[in-house]
């Protein structure tokens, strides 16, 4: 299964994603171009509303990770991307969120596809944490996990997201 089971699960894994990622940004910065295309990158973009479907994607080396979104509502949010890819290369990580925290766009649909990886771990987020305030995670009914997606579930989604987090395991050559 992609995503963690029981509790005790979730909160072990809400506890290693996040650092994870952070080691991935901080080999970024004290390692630049140590190993090509590997490094790190993060990218802005705007939500549009408009109830259009939109796209915006990155690239990493063999990988890539896509976000295609619906909204309504407001006007363009800055957004950003983060892909990254593990000192081992057995891990692609794709964080997608709102630096301000919470989004104030009504999400009709949304989809972030990871290409070249199968999900090991996905959550989505209503509001991502800034400041003194913490991640509020979706309800896991709100939202689908596949292989290579996590995507709005169908009449659960209420409409609120802020944050898209995603690790993913890259295959492996057997000698």
């Amino acid at each position: 299964m992609a995503t963690p089971s029981g509790r005790s699960s979730r909160c072990a894994w809400a506890a290693l994603v996040p650092a994870a990622l952070l080691c991935l940004a901080a080999r970024a910065a004290a390692e630049p171009g140590t190993a090509p295309g590997a490094a790190p990158s993060t990218a802005e973009f705007d939500v549009r509303p408009g109830g259009e479907v939109h796209s915006f994607s990155r690239s990493l080396g063999d990988y890539s990770c896509t976000f295609t979104y619906s909204a309504q509502g407001g006007t363009n949010e800055q957004w950003q991307m983060n892909v990254g890819v593990s000192e081992d290369n057995g891990l692609f990580s794709c964080s997608i969120w709102r630096p301000q925290g919470k989004s104030y766009l009504f999400f009709t649909q949304f989809k972030a596809e990871v290409k070249g990886a199968k999900i090991e771990y996905a959550m989505a987020y209503s509001q991502a944490a800034v400041g003194a305030q913490s991640d509020i995670p979706l309800k896991q009914e709100e939202f689908e996990v596949t292989e290579t997606t996590v995507s709005h579930r169908e009449g659960k989604f209420r409409f609120e997201l802020s944050k898209l987090m995603i690790v993913a395991k890259t295959p492996r050559d057997e000698l």
